[in-house]
């Protein structure tokens, strides 16, 4: 599988024919993409999951068949980003079939898509996704009249369970073997609009809505976690909750995983490098291993943190946390959708600024691209939970853990508050609540998985090499140790920096190379202080106190993204003023809020 940032023409390779797959967001169209593919997009109960073009190959007929899985879309005549980029590439690489994935369950309401794609000319196919909720709710289908009204086949399908898969797959391969000629989109051909009664004559008789929505389960548990004075409260304690996991049931994990690092070095790789050279061998295993074995043992710690992550977003529940605080970000010129970035900003900033893209309004886009990189992402809380447990070893590690996610979040809303009037916000937020679904064993292990590999490709690119450059800076000119070193050296000429806000030269350069990836901190303290990660961590316990251990973590949350972060910002904003101010900026509200909590915390005798 490949993902594509432009919508310029994509080559079909091998592939003889293409497939697009379109849809309205949270209809289930990436899972469908993966179960047709056999790949892992990311999937979720929230809209604005696939903010990418998505592609993958199969064979179908004997023939190599190209499946692209494009954003989640209102309208295909819409003018947001995501809905420019899905007509653009339909305008420039011709499909040969089209496949509109629609919510059973709301199909009054998504009937449009199928109507404009119709319009335009496009051949098709219509999934109606999630029938077993809409089954649920007394929705009554029939397939072969609304087949015979929209002039293309439609089918009832689950793409979680695999439940009438079969049949649309063998209608897939027969729509794909009728076509001879791949057709394009051509925005001049279809109707300004589809008219409200065109909607009601495709429905009417063919499909039948129960006048009134039974009580159901994701009513009952939204007058808990929606309720106005409860429902934050609850949110918070949520969030509250996943941090003591980490803490209480990925950390005792990494330990183990210590175990297994510290055996294999012992037993296979100190034998192997004492062949080199001692240059050689003082490069492998302080520069190489000791970084990037430092890094990788924080896998439980992620693993643990996305299955939790997972189950919020597939659940749903995400999208209640965006009705909840819409009504305190509408004051600062966001809404609920930029708190519900922020926090899928947690994984990794990249994917929450790309999924910007569902908002209409450029101001609110730029205003929350602008706060989404305070977010406490994953490789940011791999060095917290390193730091927190040297210098505050008591066991309620999981409490200052939380103490930094809402300094995360506060910061937010202090940035969005000096910007809201520089990028005004008049878009209307409207959100429609899924329907609460219990995530599958497969979706979460699914996920899980691909941000363990992603991490892994991470590590073993730019984080390896990252090392790599702390080795040689700490380890010129020949003969130098300790503060002597270039290291060293860089370090102590940022002292009357970082003094003030309790960051010793050694934590100073590890933060120089967190600038490239927040996983390289981690690796750096190891190769910085030739130690293994135990080690680091009982001398940072000795020579750090609690206070500069924290004005650290404070710093490391706020200052400058990384490269991939930054360069998505570059792309998305296509403004290199705004650019300039997401470099800066985070860079000045770091010293300033480390200084104001170290010289506190100094003045009040800590």
């Amino acid at each position: 599988m490949t993902c594509h940032n432009n919508t310029a023409t994509i080559p079909k390779s091998n592939a003889t024919k293409r497939v697009a797959l379109i849809g309205m967001p949270n209809t289930g169209k990436s899972t469908f993409f993966n179960r047709i593919t056999g790949v892992s997009a990311h999937v979720g109960n929230w809209p604005g999951i696939t903010v990418d073009i998505l592609q993958a190959e199969v064979k179908i007929n004997n023939e190599t068949t190209q499946f692209v899985d494009l954003p989640g879309i209102y309208n295909l005549n819409g003018f947001s980003e995501d809905e420019k980029v899905v007509q653009r590439f339909l305008e420039n690489n011709p499909a040969d079939l089209v496949i509109v994935v629609i919510n059973a369950s709301q199909i009054d309401r998504q009937i449009l898509l199928p109507l404009q794609v119709k319009a335009f000319g496009l051949p098709a196919v219509v999934m109606l996704n999630m029938s077993d909720e809409a089954k649920k709710y007394g929705i009554k289908i029939d397939t072969e009249e609304l087949s015979q009204r929209l002039g293309m086949p439609v089918f009832l399908i689950s793409a979680k369970y695999g439940k009438g898969y079969m049949n649309a797959y063998m209608a897939i391969s027969e729509e794909l073997k009728e076509s001879q000629n791949s057709t394009k989109l051509d925005i001049l051909k279809a109707d300004e609009n589809i008219s409200v009664n065109e909607i009601d004559a495709v429905l009417n008789g063919a499909v039948v809505m129960p006048s009134e929505m039974a009580k159901n389960f994701t009513a009952q548990i939204d007058k808990i976690v929606l309720h106005p004075v409860w429902g934050l409260p609850l949110f918070f304690l949520g969030m509250f909750l996943v941090f003591w996991a980490v803490w209480n049931i990925a950390l005792p994990s990494i330990d183990l995983l210590e175990i297994v690092v510290e055996w294999l070095q012992s037993s296979i790789v100190e034998p192997i490098v004492q062949i080199f050279p001692p240059l050689v061998e003082d490069f492998l295993m302080n520069g190489v291993w000791a970084g990037v074995t430092t890094v990788a043992s924080f896998v439980p710690l992620i693993i643990v943190f996305f299955i939790i992550m997972a189950v919020l977003e597939d659940s749903g529940y995400l999208s209640r946390s965006a009705y909840l605080m819409d009504a305190l970000m509408a004051r600062l010129g966001l809404d609920g959708r930029s708190f519900v970035l922020h926090i899928m900003g947690f994984g990794c900033n990249v994917p929450a600024l790309m999924g910007t893209r569902v908002m209409r309004s450029r101001a609110l886009r730029l205003l929350t691209m602008l706060i989404i990189p305070f977010g406490l992402c994953s490789a940011r809380l791999q060095v917290f939970v390193f730091i927190i447990a040297a210098v505050f070893p008591n066991g309620n590690g999981a409490i200052v853990l939380f103490s930094l996610y809402i300094l995360s979040f506060l910061v937010a809303i202090i940035t969005a508050a000096l910007f809201q009037g520089v990028y005004k916000n008049e878009e209307p937020f409207v959100l429609e609540l899924p329907p609460y679904r219990f995530p599958t064993l497969k979706q979460i292990l699914l996920r899980s998985w691909g941000e363990v590999r992603e991490f892994l490709a991470r590590a073993s690119g730019f984080i390896t090499v990252g090392c790599i450059a702390v080795w040689i800076l700490t380890s010129l000119p020949p003969g130098a140790t300790g503060l002597d070193t270039i290291g060293g050296q860089i370090g102590q000429f940022m002292s009357p920096i970082m003094d003030p806000i309790g960051i010793n030269p050694y934590l100073t350069l590890s933060l120089f190379f967190g600038f490239i990836a927040k996983e390289i901190v981690i690796g750096s303290l190891a190769v910085i202080y030739s130690m293994s990660e135990q080690n680091v961590s009982s001398n940072i316990a000795e020579t750090v106190t609690f206070i500069q251990g924290y004005s650290f973590c404070i710093f490391c949350l706020l200052y400058t993204p990384c490269l991939s972060t930054l360069a998505t910002l570059v792309k998305e904003a296509k403004s290199w003023k705004f650019s300039l101010l997401s470099l800066v900026f985070p860079l000045v509200l770091a010293w300033v809020a480390s200084f104001i909590f170290y010289q506190g915390a100094l003045a009040l005798g800590f």
